[in-house]
């Protein structure tokens, strides 16, 4: 059997009512006639979205096929021991050329109750916000279950919600429960649990392409919300050049932020993960014993676990990545 190499996949596009073309115009990537495209989708374990690899000769292979045949030297034995053929992270872009619904994620036990499926933790990197651009984060000020429900029925909702003015370079982290919703005029990077459970709330009375409302889950959202508000919703960090720099750690994925202007040597033999590189600016070149492959703004790329040790190098000046692992 050929030995393994890091991995690129193809790209999957979501038109969405809210979506635009800043996946485009910002990161480069071509996704043909979309009138709105809202979200790419990068490396994907979703089942009828299982991403399929681009480069090498396992190209047209599905991760979830690669994982049946290499299993741990793929993803780490721990990571296979726990999910098996199901790949545990979905890495996405997404552009709100419009406000996405108000939505809530219930947590892992909930999910597992309801729908046989994982909950969804997740976090947000923000590459670009048009000036005056906002997240909503969780409440303003801790609430019962009973004074939401209040607001919620008098048409107050968006009095008691928290928003955040961003810009590029905040990361904002969302555990299972904490109720949230990407602001029109902002472009970010997605790391996620893998799962596809969304309980939306409010969606600005907005109707479909055949004047439809979409679906509220009101009832579900209920269970699922985390009313607690903690001291900062946005994620303080400080970068520093050519090593990285943790921005979050969880149950379920790590991500440090990597901004390199010389070669970096990289050992992740200790991880017992597979490890992503997501390229937010600049070309990079991953080298490692048996060849090289480069990746630019708006790529995205798997190292194997098996490959211990690679160096990234960045090309032609700064290169700054998202590092993502379990």
């Amino acid at each position: 059997m050929k030995n393994l190499y890091p991995l690129k996949f193809k790209a999957q596009y979501l038109d969405k009512i809210w979506g635009g073309n800043k996946i485009k115009t910002h990161l480069g990537k071509d996704f043909g006639n979309l009138p709105n495209c809202g979200e790419s989708w990068e490396i994907s374990g979703v089942q009828d979205r299982v991403s399929v690899v681009e480069n090498g000769f396992l190209a047209g292979n599905n991760l979830e096929e690669l994982i049946e045949i290499y299993m741990g030297e793929l993803v780490g034995d721990r990571v296979y021991e726990k999910f098996g053929v199901e790949f545990p992270l979905l890495i996405k872009f997404i552009d709100a050329n419009d406000d996405l619904s108000i939505q809530v994620h219930p947590d892992d036990q909930l999910s597992k109750k309801r729908h046989q499926a994982f909950g969804k933790t997740e976090m947000w990197y923000v590459l670009q916000a048009d000036p005056g651009a906002k997240l909503n984060l969780g409440f303003k000020e801790e609430l019962t279950k009973e004074q939401y429900l209040e607001k919620f029925e008098a048409g107050q909702l968006m009095d008691i919600l928290n928003f955040e003015e961003v810009k590029a370079g905040d990361v904002l982290f969302m555990p299972a429960g904490r109720v949230h919703a990407i602001g029109r005029g902002v472009l970010v990077a997605e790391i996620q649990q893998t799962s596809d459970v969304t309980y939306r709330i409010y969606d600005f009375d907005r109707k479909d392409s055949e004047g439809n409302s979409r679906e509220l889950h009101t009832e579900l959202a209920l269970d699922a919300i985390d009313f607690t508000v903690p001291d900062s919703y946005k994620t303080e960090y400080k970068t520093q050049k050519n090593e990285p720099v943790q921005v979050v750690k969880c149950d379920y994925f790590t991500t440090n932020v990597l901004e390199l202007d010389k070669k970096l040597e990289c050992d992740i033999h200790k991880l017992d993960s597979f490890v992503i590189y997501i390229c937010l600016e600049g070309t990079c070149e991953l080298e490692y014993a048996e060849g090289t492959v480069s990746f630019g703004k708006g790529e995205t790329i798997l190292v194997p676990a098996v490959l211990e040790q690679f160096f990234l190098n960045p090309k032609n000046g700064e290169v700054k990545l998202l590092e993502v692992h379990l």
